[in-house]
């Protein structure tokens, strides 16, 4: 049941990043779930993969490059999905921190209604 809840709030984030955002268009409510599943699934996999291959220079920028890595994610979902768009790498840029954001806002209230 939490992993449902989590898959829908995660939806819920993509789409309202996307209605914040000039640049991001997501058809429907439906489309910001699988558009939350596919970014999470391409970070899960892609992105440790490449985190780990760029470790030292991640370690240099001080995590600069690993939220480099999280918008080339968004871009590579972006390239996979018709439903979901970004127009170009800033888009995508404000895209990743507002939805990082968002999903920050989430799970403080998770945690506070777990507590």
């Amino acid at each position: 049941m939490r992993l449902i809840i989590e898959i829908l709030l995660m939806g819920a984030a993509v789409a309202i990043a996307a209605y914040l955002l000039p640049g991001v268009d997501v058809e429907n409510f439906w489309s910001a779930v699988i558009a939350g599943i596919l970014i999470a699934l391409a970070n899960a996999t892609i992105g440790t993969i490449l985190r780990i291959l760029t470790f030292p220079i991640n370690f240099l920028t001080l995590g600069l490059v690993s939220f480099i890595i999280t918008v080339l994610m968004v871009l590579l979902v972006d390239n996979l999905m018709e439903t979901f768009n970004t127009i170009g790498f800033f888009s995508a840029l404000l895209f990743a921190i507002v939805l990082a954001l968002i999903n920050m806002i989430f799970s403080a209230f998770q945690s506070e209604k777990s507590a």
